[in-house]
Order: structure tokens, then C-alpha cells, then sequence
């Protein structure tokens, strides 16, 4: 049974906007100023004309907030409707599991994305990434940024830059969520949140993977 068409409207379009801007973590002004765009470009006083007549946005600005965040032009269609429930990617079940887990063998491939059994699932609307996987914090750890039973949604297919919050898998099997201070073709400088706990440097070897945090239950 086929469902409702999503119409192609000025609305369902800023919606989908909205929506990717969810989906990764940030308001449309922070999509905007992540994608090099001016800030106010998806401020919402943006979309009407003073005339009172619809501003659609450019096929440009969507170009580049989907260069930025990873997400390809199906999953922005995805989004179409979000407001009313009717886009195919609003809500969306991604997998569960603990720190702890995470650093034992078979529930990641080489790449970073969940595999295997044993994972709980999460009902999380809007993630466009289809890797996407939840990782439940346990401890004081990452404190102050991130509390015991805190869940961070993470997108391995986000392009990652310096100053994101991250979850790195080292070679070794230690899974640990850290600010990205500096990459480069040899080293990875990975800052830790609580301040009890030293700053990390990798030789880029050593680490598996690394992937952006785009949400947390905070």
C-alpha cells in the first residue's frame, strides 16, 4: 500500500531543512554557519518576503548543507513532511549499546558502522544517516558534557573536523567519546571533556575509527 504523496510546497521544503538541521545536532542557523553560509540563511524571517510572498531557499545553500553534513539528496527528500508526520525518514528505530560493549568485538565493522546481534534499538525521528547507532554513557568519565545514562547518537558517515565531539575506536578495542583538537595524515589529538582526565594523542595507525556525535539526550 502506497502512502500519501509528499507535495514538493515552500513548506515541506524548509521543513526538510529543519529537520536535517535536527537530525545532526544543530538549529538552522548553526547548519548554516556549519555549511559556510550566512547565518541568518535559514532564520526563519528569511522565508517570507517583505512583500508577504514565499522565499524559497537555493539549490545552492541545500548543495552545501548536504556537503556538510554527509547526507545525500534521497534522505533530504526523506525529510519532505516532517512537520506532519508524513515523510519516510521523520522517526526511525537506530541500534543501542553501552560503552563497554562497544569496545568488544563484533558489533562494528572496519568502517565503524553497527553490525552483528545483541543490539537494543532506539526510536530516534529525522537521522539521515543510515549507519547511525545510539551509545549509552556509563560513568563520570565524560563529565561535565555528558552524564551516566546520557545516549549519543553517532553518525559515522558525517564528515568529522576539528572542534567536533566525536566517538573514537582505537586498534586496541577502547571505544571513548572526545573532542577532535587536531587530525592530520599522522596524528589524531583527541581533548578529553572532564578535566580529571588527560588530553589523548594516537599515531593515526592506531586508531580504527572515528565518528561525529550529532545528538545527545542532555
Amino acid at each position: 500500500m502506497k502512502g500519501t504523496p509528499i507535495a514538493l510546497t515552500h513548506e515541506a521544503i524548509w521543513d526538510a531543512i529543519d529537520a536535517l538541521a535536527r537530525a545532526h545536532g544543530y538549529s538552522p542557523s548553526g547548519l548554516a554557519r556549519m555549511a559556510g553560509l550566512d547565518p541568518t540563511t535559514f532564520n526563519r524571517s528569511k522565508r517570507i518576503t517583505t512583500a508577504g510572498k514565499p522565499r524559497w531557499p537555493s539549490t545552492e545553500s541545500i548543495s552545501k548543507i548536504l556537503d556538510a553534513t554527509g547526507a545525500s539528496m534521497e534522505s533530504f527528500v526523506a525529510h519532505l513532511g516532517a512537520r506532519h508526520g508524513q515523510g519516510p525518514g521523520v522517526r526511525r528505530f537506530v541500534p543501542l549499546i553501552g560503552f563497554a560493549q562497544a569496545g568488544s568485538a563484533g558489533f562494528f565493522d572496519d568502517s565503524g558502522f553497527p553490525v552483528g546481534s545483541g543490539w537494543d534499538e532506539v526510536d530516534f525521528p529525522g537521522i539521515s544517516d543510515e549507519n547511525a547507532y545510539a551509545l549509552e554513557v556509563s560513568g563520570d568519565s565524560m563529565l561535565p558534557v555528558y552524564r551516566d545514562g546520557d545516549i549519543l547518537v553517532v553518525a559515522p558517515n558525517a564528515p568529522v573536523r576539528r572542534g567536533d565531539r566525536v566517538v573514537a575506536k582505537t586498534k586496541a578495542g577502547e571505544v571513548m567519546a572526545k573532542l577532535l583538537k587536531r587530525l592530520t595524515a599522522h596524528k589524531v589529538e583527541l581533548g578529553s571533556f572532564n578535566p580529571d582526565f588527560a588530553d589523548l594523542s594516537f599515531e593515526v595507525r592506531d586508531i580504527e575509527w572515528i565518528a561525529r556525535i550529532v545528538w545527545a539526550s542532555q
